[in-house]
C-alpha cells in the first residue's frame, strides 16, 4: 500500500507564493499530496494549469481539486442545478490540465426531498456530468464526499449505494473521516468504514482528515491536532488505514494544513509504515 499525505490547499509555509511554488513546498516539506481549493470560486486560468501539471508531473506530487461550495445537485431551482453543473465541469477541466484527480464536492442537500428522491435526483445529474466528462476526453474522476451536516446527502451509505449505481470508471468518493465523526455523533468504527468500501473495490481512496467540532446537527468547524486528537481519534483511524492495506490518499482540512499533515505523518511512521 501506498500513503499520500498533503494539505487542502497551498501550504502556510508557502502562504502567497502561489499553487507552483505550493507544490514545490509540500515536496520539500516531505509530503506527498494538495488538494487544489476552488472552494470560494475557479480562478486558474488554462495556460496556468498546465503548467500546474507540468510541475505535478516533475515533482511526482499527487494533485486532486475542490470544486466550489456553491453546489447543490438536489435543488428545486433548475437553474442552481444547471449552475451546480457547471461549477463542477469547470473545476474538472481545469483539473484535466493540471494533471489532478479526483474533483472532489459535496453533492447537496435533502431540502424538501425525501433521501430516496433525493438520491435520483442527484444520481440523474451526476450521470449528466459522467456523460460530459466522457464526451471531452478528460481523465478525471468526480468524487461527491461524505458530508458533515445531517441535512446533507452525503452518508458514507449514500455514497457506496451511489458508486455502485454509476460505476467507478469515471467516478469515486472521497471520505472525511471527521465529517464521518461528526454526522454520527462522534460514534464510528472506522475498521466498519474500510470493510464498506471494499464493497467498491476501489484501487485508491481519496480521503480528508482533521479533527472537528460538532453538535446534534452535525458538524460545526475543523479543529487542530493541538486542540484535539480525539474528534475522530487519530490512532485509530491510522491503525484502521493499515489494516485495510490500500492505497490512499489523506488530505489534511486542518486550520494548519500542512502541520497536521506531518504529524499525521509521524503517527505513521510510530504504528510502523515506511514513507518512500
Amino acid at each position: 500500500m501506498r500513503i499520500f499525505l498533503g494539505p487542502a490547499g497551498i501550504p502556510l509555509a508557502a502562504k502567497g507564493l502561489g499553487i507552483i511554488e505550493g507544490i514545490k513546498k509540500v515536496k520539500e516539506l516531505g509530503l506527498h499530496a494538495m488538494e487544489i481549493e476552488f472552494t470560494h470560486g475557479i480562478q486558474v486560468k488554462n495556460e496556468l494549469a498546465e503548467k500546474i501539471g507540468e510541475e505535478s508531473r516533475r515533482s511526482g506530487i499527487k494533485l486532486s481539486v475542490h470544486a466550489p461550495y456553491f453546489i447543490n445537485l438536489a435543488s428545486v431551482d433548475p437553474e442552481k442545478i444547471k449552475a451546480s453543473k457547471k461549477r463542477i465541469l469547470a473545476s474538472c477541466e481545469k483539473a484535466n490540465l493540471m494533471n489532478a484527480s479526483p474533483v472532489v464536492f459535496h453533492p447537496g442537500y435533502y431540502g424538501k426531498y425525501t433521501p430516496q428522491e433525493t438520491f435520483e435526483i442527484i444520481e440523474q445529474n451526476i450521470l449528466d456530468i459522467i456523460e460530459k466528462i466522457k464526451e471531452l476526453g478528460w481523465k478525471c474522476k468526480i468524487a461527491p464526499e461524505t458530508t458533515g451536516k445531517k441535512t446533507q446527502f452525503g452518508s458514507l451509505d449514500e455514497l457506496i449505494m451511489l458508486l455502485k449505481e454509476i460505476g467507478t470508471k469515471h467516478a469515486t468518493i472521497c471520505v472525511d473521516f471527521a465529517h464521518l465523526w461528526a454526522r454520527n455523533g462522534g460514534k464510528v468504527n472506522y475498521k466498519e468504514v474500510f470493510e464498506k468500501l471494499e464493497e467498491l473495490k476501489l484501487d485508491h481512496i481519496h480521503s480528508h482528515f482533521s479533527q472537528i467540532e460538532y453538535n446534534e446537527k452535525g458538524e460545526r468547524r475543523h479543529l487542530t491536532f493541538d486542540e484535539t486528537m480525539k474528534n475522530p481519534p487519530v490512532e485509530e483511524v491510522a491503525k484502521a488505514i493499515l489494516e485495510s492495506k490500500k492505497d490512499i490518499t489523506i488530505i489534511s482540512e486542518s486550520p494548519v494544513l500542512e502541520v497536521d499533515s506531518l504529524k499525521m505523518k509521524k503517527i505513521f511512521e510510530k504504528l510502523g509504515y515506511g514513507f518512500k
